[in-house]
């Protein structure tokens, strides 16, 4: 992921239908067309970078992997407070999807 934090340009070509379908979303959720490609662009990328997530193990290992899944221990507070933690990439979604930071360049 770019270090910086500098708006750059996407440019992208669509057919008339599509660009139609994405302004008649984005204005339904009060979003600019950018604002509403880039939140749906990055969301869809996270979730392709987080499938794609790939391990190997022995069947030992994957038989004790199977059983800690089949009985995880009970919850802590350590733990509720990292699942309430937000994602790492849960920050930089929400200044792309924040109105503030648009700048309005490229399109619409």
């Amino acid at each position: 992921m770019a270090q910086a934090q500098e708006p750059v340009t996407i440019s992208i070509r669509a057919k008339a239908g599509q660009r139609d379908l994405i302004d008649q979303a984005a204005d339904r959720l009060g979003r600019s067309r950018s604002d509403f490609m880039l939140e749906a662009a990055c969301r869809r990328a996270e979730n392709v970078l987080l499938d794609q997530t790939y391990f190997a193990l022995d069947t030992k290992s994957f038989a004790a992997f199977q059983a800690m899944l089949d009985q995880p221990p009970p919850p802590t507070d350590r733990l509720r407070r990292t699942l309430k933690a937000p994602a790492p990439w849960e920050s930089a979604t929400a200044e792309v999807a924040d109105p503030a930071h648009a700048t309005g360049q490229g399109v619409k």
